[in-house]
C-alpha cells in the first residue's frame, strides 16, 4: 500500500531568492482541515533584507529596458499556463473554491500577466507638447514621460490568491517598480507559486519579494518610508486605518461591495428571465459568495419580480455544494468555520427581524448553504453590510428611477449590472448609478482584467487593471527642451 507523502514545506520569496525562516506555519483547507502545506515565516531581519533591497534597487529596475520586464511577465504567463491543472488543486485546496472556478482563476493571471508584457513594451511611450503657444514659450518643447513612484508593498486577499497577486506583481514589473508582496495568511500558497516562476526569469534581484508575514506585522511595513506605494485589497475598515495611518503616501484600495443586479421592466420574456436568474444564482454564490462583486442583492421592477423570483429561488436551489476537489460543485465552504458563523448570525439577525428565508439559511462548518431572503429590513446587517458569503436578498421596486436609487442606497459602489435591452437606459444608469463600474444586461460580478477596475464611496479608491494599475504605481515628469526651432 502506497502511502501520501507529506505536505511540501514552502519557502518563500526573499529579493528574488528562495529563504526559510526560522519558523513555520501551517495552511489547512476550509473543507476538510487537511493540512495542504506548511510555509516559512521570514524574520524580522529578512524582512529587513527585502524592503533595503527593494529601495536600493529603484533606480536600476526603472532603467531596465521594456523588452526584459516583457519577457519576463510573457515567461511567467506562459509556465501558469503550462501549470493550470496543478495550480487549480492548489488553490482550491488552500481556499476552498471549487475547482472549476479555480481552473478560471488561473486562466485569468495568464491574462494579467500576458496583458503587463504587453504594457511594459508600450508604456512610458512619452508625449511632447509644444509651449510655443504663448510667446515666453518660443522655442521651447516639453515631453512628459511617466516614472515609478518607487517600490510597492502588495497586500493581497483570500479571495482570488492567485489573480489577486498577479494583480499586484504584473503591472509592477512593466512599469519598471519593485515590489513586496504580502499574501493573505490562509492563502500564501498561490503567491508562492508566482514567486517559482519569477525566479526563472533575468529580473534584477531584489526587483520583488513574495513575504508570507502575519497581520499582525504588516503595520511595520505599511510606515516604512521605503515603501512610498501600497496597493491593498481587502475588507473597508483594513484599508481606511492603512490610508488613515500613511496619509502621505499613496493608496490604491480595492475595497468592499453589496454588489446589485438590477432588473428592469423591459427585461420581460421568458428566455430574459430565465438568463438573468441563472446568472444571478451563479454569481451570488461562486467562490462561496467570497467576491466583493458577487450579486448581494437583487432590485427587480415590480412588472417582472413575481415572475423572476421563482426562478432566482430555482436556480439558487440547483447550485450544487459539496466538495471543491469535484468537477461538478458550484459552491464550495467559505474560508474558515468563522466566516460561515458570521454569515449564519446575519441570516438568522434578518429572519428575527422580518425577512423571509425562501432557500438556504443552514450552515455545516465553514460551508452556508445558498440562501435567498426577501422583505429584508433596510437597517439589517445584511442589507448594509458585505456579506462576502453565499447569501442573496430580492425586493421589488416600481419603475428605473426607484431601482437606481435603490442600488444607490449604499455607503458601497463597485459595480452594479442593470438587466434592460433600452439602449437609452443603459446610458442613463452609466450616469445615474453611484458606482466603479455599470454592466448593462448581466451581473456586476463581471471583470475583464484589461479594464479599469475600482469603486467610488467606501468602496476604496484607484483602479486595477493592469494598464491602469501602473498610471497608481507611476508620476508624471516633464523635460522642457529650450532653443528648438518647431
Amino acid at each position: 500500500m502506497t502511502s501520501t507523502p507529506p505536505p511540501r514545506t514552502h519557502a518563500f520569496w526573499l529579493a528574488g531568492r528562495q529563504a526559510t525562516g526560522e519558523t513555520t506555519f501551517d495552511v489547512t483547507s476550509p473543507w476538510d482541515g487537511r493540512l495542504v502545506g506548511k510555509v516559512g515565516v521570514p524574520t524580522e531581519d529578512q524582512i529587513e533584507e527585502a524592503v533595503a533591497a527593494a529601495h536600493a534597487v529603484r533606480d536600476e529596475f526603472a532603467a531596465t529596458p521594456a523588452h526584459v520586464r516583457a519577457a519576463a511577465l510573457d515567461h511567467v504567463s506562459r509556465r501558469l499556463a503550462e501549470r493550470t491543472e496543478d495550480i487549480a488543486q492548489l488553490i482550491s485546496a488552500e481556499n476552498g473554491k471549487p475547482v472549476k472556478w479555480a481552473r478560471g482563476e488561473v486562466g485569468r493571471a495568464v491574462s494579467v500577466f500576458r496583458f503587463a508584457a504587453e504594457e511594459a513594451r508600450r508604456f512610458n511611450g512619452g508625449e511632447a507638447q509644444r509651449l510655443d503657444t504663448d510667446l515666453g514659450g518660443q522655442g521651447r518643447l516639453a515631453l512628459t514621460r511617466r516614472f515609478p513612484k518607487g517600490a510597492i508593498l502588495g497586500i493581497a486577499p483570500f479571495n482570488f490568491p492567485l489573480n489577486l497577486c498577479a494583480h499586484k506583481i504584473a503591472p509592477a514589473i512593466a512599469a519598471g517598480a519593485p515590489i513586496i508582496l504580502k499574501p493573505a495568511p490562509a492563502t500564501p500558497l498561490s503567491g508562492l507559486v508566482i514567486g517559482e516562476l519569477l525566479a526563472e526569469t533575468d529580473l534584477p534581484a531584489g526587483s520583488w519579494s513574495v513575504l508570507p508575514v502575519a497581520n499582525d506585522r504588516m503595520p511595520a511595513l505599511v510606515q516604512d518610508p521605503r515603501l512610498p506605494v501600497i496597493s491593498f485589497t481587502g475588507s473597508e475598515k483594513v484599508g481606511y486605518a492603512i490610508m488613515d495611518s500613511v496619509p502621505r503616501k499613496h493608496c490604491t484600495l480595492e475595497l468592499g461591495g453589496n454588489g446589485a443586479a438590477v432588473v428592469l421592466a423591459d427585461y420581460a420574456s421568458d428566455a430574459d428571465l430565465d438568463w438573468a436568474a441563472t446568472r444571478i444564482a451563479t454569481f451570488s454564490n461562486y467562490q462561496g459568495g467570497q467576491s466583493c462583486i458577487s450579486v448581494q442583492r437583487v432590485i427587480a421592477d415590480a412588472s417582472v419580480y413575481d415572475r423572476l423570483l421563482p426562478r432566482i429561488v430555482a436556480a439558487v436551489e440547483a447550485q450544487v455544494t459539496g466538495d471543491p476537489a469535484d468537477g461538478a460543485t458550484d459552491v464550495g465552504p467559505l474560508v474558515s468555520e468563522d466566516a460561515a458563523k458570521r454569515v449564519e448570525a446575519w441570516v438568522d439577525e434578518a429572519v428575527a427581524a422580518g425577512a423571509n428565508l425562501l432557500a438556504g439559511g443552514k450552515r455545516d462548518g465553514a460551508s452556508y448553504a445558498p440562501t435567498v431572503l426577501t422583505d429584508v429590513p433596510a437597517d439589517a446587517t445584511i442589507s448594509c453590510e458585505e456579506v462576502f458569503g453565499p447569501v442573496l436578498t430580492v425586493r421589488k421596486v416600481d419603475g428605473e428611477a426607484a431601482a437606481f436609487a435603490a442600488a444607490n442606497d449604499s455607503k458601497y459602489g463597485l459595480q452594479t449590472g442593470v438587466f434592460t435591452h433600452d439602449l437609452q437606459v443603459a446610458f442613463r444608469a452609466h450616469r445615474a448609478l453611484e458606482v466603479g463600474g455599470v454592466v448593462i444586461g448581466d451581473v456586476p460580478s463581471y471583470r475583464a482584467d484589461q479594464m479599469p477596475y475600482g469603486g467610488a464611496k467606501q468602496s476604496g479608491v484607484g483602479r486595477e487593471g493592469v494598464r491602469f494599475a501602473m498610471e497608481d504605481y507611476t508620476y508624471e515628469r516633464v523635460l522642457v527642451l529650450t532653443g528648438l526651432t518647431l
